[in-house]
């Protein structure tokens, strides 16, 4: 059985942020459990190229209960089997909760959620193009961007909302989400910027860091009221059992 001080399950963005902070101190070692494999595929770093990730091998392709709103239907929910999750196969746009959820939940005893505790965090992880304000911050991992296609069409669209009234808004992640205009991408160079590529990329070559990809969690051993072990197996492989366990530090 192989020990870890910490076994995160899913390379999605929050299992890529966790697996490179936590890794940061070289006295722990770290696991990552992904049922995915690595972001190799050419497709998952060309903007344009997002929508061929769809129902492909990548994707969960998941769909939702029958919605009484949408006449019974069911929505397609795509979601990444790939390091960065979803982060590597949607459509890059950044953008972040609204500032009332976060209030919302700090006033139903959420303590520390609100939306002015956790800014310092969205400031801390950006590498804005537009530099640093009360609102953005630069020099973190995730590169955002303004995006580099200005079609005609889309100038015309936001032009027309603004003559029927509709508030011009430059910034979605500024100081209100309501309005019109072009959202920042989470892109660096013109290439995706996901959460793989932000944080787990710099992160794979620590010696503390392991990565189990093609590995399915199949449950967590709890014992008292702690975690000790997740059993896990190749999804592509033999039924060979992967057991993974903190190692009680």
């Amino acid at each position: 059985m192989n020990m870890y001080d910490y076994v995160i399950i899913g390379a999605g963005s929050a299992g890529c942020v966790l697996a490179a902070r936590l890794s940061e101190d070289p006295d722990v070692r770290v696991a990552l459990i992904e049922a995915g494999g690595p972001d190799t595929a050419q497709e998952t770093h060309v903007p344009a190229a997002f929508p061929q990730l769809f129902k492909s091998a990548l994707d969960w392709d998941l769909d939702s209960d029958p919605e009484p709103g949408t006449g019974g239907r069911r929505a397609y929910l795509p979601r990444g089997k790939v390091f960065g999750g979803s982060s590597s196969i949607n459509a890059m746009i950044y953008i972040r909760g609204n500032r009332a959820d976060y209030d919302g939940w700090a006033a139903a005893g959420a303590t520390g959620w609100s939306y002015a505790d956790v800014l310092p965090y969205f400031r801390r992880s950006e590498d804005n193009e537009r530099g640093e304000d009360l609102y953005h911050g630069a020099g973190g991992p995730l590169t955002v961007s303004d995006g580099r296609s200005c079609h005609p069409l889309a100038t015309a669209f936001v032009r027309a909302a603004e003559q029927a009234g509709y508030q011009a808004n430059d910034d979605f992640n500024g100081e209100t989400q309501d309005g019109v205009g072009r959202y920042q991408l989470t892109q660096r160079n013109g290439l995706r910027c996901s959460a793989a590529v932000a944080y787990l990329h710099p992160a794979l070559e620590r010696p503390n860091l392991t990565v189990l990809s093609s590995a399915l969690a199949h449950r967590i051993v709890i014992e008292g009221d702690r975690a000790t072990g997740r059993p896990a197996s190749r999804s592509s492989g033999t039924a060979a059992s992967r057991p993974c366990a903190p190692s009680g530090r």
